[in-house]
């Protein structure tokens, strides 16, 4: 690299530093409240545009995260960030009620050394997400005394990662993601006891547990393409990711209302940071996309992840179901070539996702369909400005549970250069 080159390079991880004091995620879901929270498996904006789908298929002009054998694709340097919002309307049997949750979604870096030979990424996301608030209602046995259940959630466990991809082969590609696991689960439940006249009565207590992550996980994935015409070509990808038991801290803390979460508060220490783990079954996708070059991209992939062995902080199963998510996604690109008409140079993205999610709740394993759409607009002749749009629905009313309806929101950017791992020919 020119000593420019370095010097960008250097400013580069400067903002992803910056970027990552400053990261945080919140999506918003009552069933958080189950196992660690929302998956997100359904990758970066330009993915979410397309219904989650990324395995099998990539571009030069965004982050390819979902496999890091696609990473090879990515032949320029690539800065890629976005933040996200979330709103739902929750609905039981009798009440409705708006909720809503956004923040900074991911940040990330590609750096090309050997332009489509070895492609190195790093970044930030952020793998589960737990947001929700739950008041139950309950009366006491046998007395005319009534009991007042507040429950909150809060936090997730993001990653630091650092993937590479190779070409190993004429059209087969091989990669390795490497994370470092972090981040926090917090969870709060507040008793009070009500009387005839349903205000508080006596003492309220507080239970309060926070899991501390810290540990690694691991994503492998391989690519293969090969023609199909003049001008097409079709596309198989598939990546393993291993968790396996992650590591961690627990406190937990019972304690009169709004003293157990106090660190310094009065109460009963269940733990004190002891060392714990949960243990995460592996995620295993797979994906198929046809390509008609620099005209239109149809992909579909799977998702699956044995969720019913995980193993809770006490080693107990039981708390979660087998997982398993179909996407299927188009992109349009009617011209790239336009350089005078911003519509035609702009790429539309469509699709679909139906999800079985891991949360079981009365009997009843909840599931999640959703349509999306979105776009990257050119900003520059390398730039792009990412959206994604999803509206869907999650769970059921029946059998006393909740109805999620959803609006998910995602805005970001790709910035772009072609001059960071080319010699000039003059100095």
């Amino acid at each position: 690299m020119s000593i420019s080159n370095r010097l960008k390079f250097l400013s580069t991880l400067c903002v992803f530093f910056i970027f990552s004091e400053s990261f945080s995620q919140s999506s918003v879901s009552t069933y958080s409240a189950l196992g660690l929270g929302n998956f997100n498996n359904g990758g970066l904006t330009q993915n979410r545009g397309m219904g989650g789908t990324g395995i099998s298929f990539g571009t030069g002009w965004g982050l390819n995260y979902m496999n890091p054998a696609l990473t090879t694709r990515n032949t320029i340097f690539n800065f890629q960030a976005a933040f996200n919002y979330s709103r739902i309307n929750a609905q039981n049997a009798n009440d409705s009620e708006f909720l809503d949750g956004g923040g900074l979604s991911y940040v990330g870096v590609s750096l090309p050394f050997k332009s489509g030979k070895q492609t190195v990424g790093l970044g930030l996301n952020q793998l589960t997400s737990v947001n929700y608030n739950i008041l139950v209602r309950g009366q006491v046995t046998n007395s005319n005394l009534g009991s007042l259940n507040r429950i909150d959630g809060d936090g997730g466990i993001s990653e630091a990662y650092l993937s590479t991809g190779f070409l190993v082969a004429k059209n087969l590609s091989l990669g390795i993601h490497g994370s470092y696991l972090f981040g926090s689960t917090i969870r709060t439940n507040q008793l009070s006891l009500l009387g005839e006249d349903g205000l508080p009565t006596g003492v309220s207590s507080e239970f309060y547990q926070r899991f501390t992550v810290s540990d690694v996980a691991f994503k492998f994935g391989g690519h293969y393409h090969f023609k199909i015409g003049s001008k097409s070509n079709l596309h198989l990808g598939a990546i393993y990711q291993a968790f396996g038991n992650i590591n961690g801290k627990e406190f937990a803390k019972v304690g009169d209302f709004g003293q157990a979460s106090r660190p310094g508060g009065e109460g009963d220490v269940i733990r004190n940071n002891d060392n714990v783990s949960v243990y995460v079954p592996s995620n295993i996708g797979y994906g198929i996309t046809y390509e008609k070059i620099n005209k239109f991209v149809i992909g579909l992939d799977i998702q699956q992840q044995p969720l019913s062995s995980y193993k809770n902080l006490e080693g107990s199963t039981g708390d979660l179901g087998d997982s398993y998510r179909v996407g299927l996604g188009v992109q349009l690109a009617p011209d790239f070539t336009a350089v005078d008409n911003l519509l035609k140079r702009t790429t539309y993205r469509f699709g679909a996702a139906y999800e079985q999610t891991p949360f079981v709740v009365a009997n009843t394993q909840i599931r999640d369909i959703g349509i999306n759409f979105g776009g990257s607009v050119p900003v520059n002749s390398l730039s792009l400005a990412n959206f994604a749009i999803q509206l869907g629905t999650r769970g059921t009313t029946s059998n006393g549970l909740i109805r999620e309806n959803y609006l998910s929101v995602s805005l970001g950017f790709s910035l772009n250069d072609n001059t960071w791992f080319y010699k000039r020919v003059f100095e």
